[in-house]
């Protein structure tokens, strides 16, 4: 292959590195938040304590999600164009939602009132459960393929559907087990980095939903076979099975890591390998599209015909092989910095 026919490929598998490093750095956000009205019912210490965990990342780790939506606008602007008018209610949804998250983390300190407080974390923990479901039915439907019919007369996509379409049985799983996996992400991460009696209730909660979100998730990979084509690259490719292996056995670990050892630091690196492998399972499982079409073949958007010009992706490699690094560089230093250990009972 040319570097014509590379370079729309490597940003494929960039965008799809995008998307997991955000599940895996803004999910111990969302988890955390979910779990705040409960692991925290008994003091405002420790629901303080809690928002004090995510305070210095929650709004640089969600810069990784713009980065995958940038990426998505300039690598594959037809893919940007089709899905976001797809998806146009849901991804609205999904912002605002973000939007008052940020806004009541924000302001929860601004007035010392137990009520007022209480609200905000309520609200926080609503929003925080509502992204993480659209954010698993998204990709589940994304998975599955949408309801797209190509025009060639026209040359345009038409999505052949509503919101009601995007609710099957198979993609409201996937916002579940979504929801599932980041609440055991965030609970490790919480044990990882608090001490007393809210790190106990957080191991204990970890203990208490990791093997539902196990269980669901299995159900999950065996209607993806039902419902998704994702494995037909897999099985064309056997040493591909390997990743999807790789996903399982990094979650076993990190269930082996919490109940043997209650070891929280190495069970959350290895929720954080399994989570990105899973996200990578996926987006390598829709190749050669970047959205795939349930209807008809035609109407799926191919990374050949969604990519921008070669000249285009090239310079956006060169600024993302200076500038991604430093990122990553900057927030490891952050959270060596900055994730110290917190002691709520004091």
């Amino acid at each position: 292959m040319d570097w014509q026919t590379i370079l729309p490929i490597i940003w494929f598998i960039v965008w799809g590195v995008l998307w997991g490093v955000y599940f895996v750095l803004d999910g111990y956000d969302l988890g955390i938040a979910m779990w705040v009205p409960l692991l925290g019912a008994s003091s405002e210490k420790e629901r303080a304590t809690m928002h004090q965990v995510t305070g210095p990342f929650w709004d640089a780790n969600e810069v990784w999600l713009i980065t995958a939506g940038g990426v998505t606008f300039a690598a594959f602007p037809l893919a940007y164009s089709v899905l976001f008018s797809s998806l146009y209610s849901p991804l609205m949804i999904l912002l605002f939602c973000l939007i008052l998250r940020g806004v009541c983390s924000e302001l929860r300190f601004q007035w010392d009132n137990l009520e007022y407080r209480w609200v905000c974390d309520g609200l926080i923990a609503l929003t925080s459960l509502v992204a993480a479901v659209l954010l698993g039915v998204a990709f589940s439907n994304l998975f599955r393929g949408l309801p797209l019919e190509y025009d060639a007369q026209n040359q345009f996509y038409m999505f052949r559907g509503n919101i009601l379409n995007l609710l099957h049985p198979y993609c409201l799983l996937g916002g579940v087990v979504f929801v599932l996996m980041f609440m055991v992400h965030g609970t490790l991460y919480l044990a990882w980095r608090v001490a007393g009696d809210l790190r106990n209730k957080a191991v204990y909660m970890s203990k208490m939903v990791w093997p539902i979100f196990l269980l669901l998730f299995l159900i999950y990979v065996v209607l993806t076979f039902a419902f998704a084509g994702l494995y037909v690259n897999y099985f064309s490719t056997p040493p591909l099975l390997a990743l999807p292996l790789l996903c399982a056995v990094l979650f076993l670990l990190s269930g082996w890591e919490l109940y043997k050892k209650e070891n929280a630091a190495k069970s959350l690196l290895y929720s954080c390998g399994g989570i990105f492998a899973l996200t990578m399972t996926g987006v390598i499982g829709m190749y050669p599209n970047v959205i795939p079409s349930r209807l008809a073949e035609s109407g799926s958007v191919t990374i050949a015909a969604a990519a921008s010009s070669t000249p285009t992706l090239t310079i956006m490699l060169v600024v993302a092989l200076i500038c991604v690094p430093i990122v990553i560089i900057y927030q490891i230093w952050a959270h060596r910095k900055l994730a110290v250990t917190i002691n709520a009972d004091y």
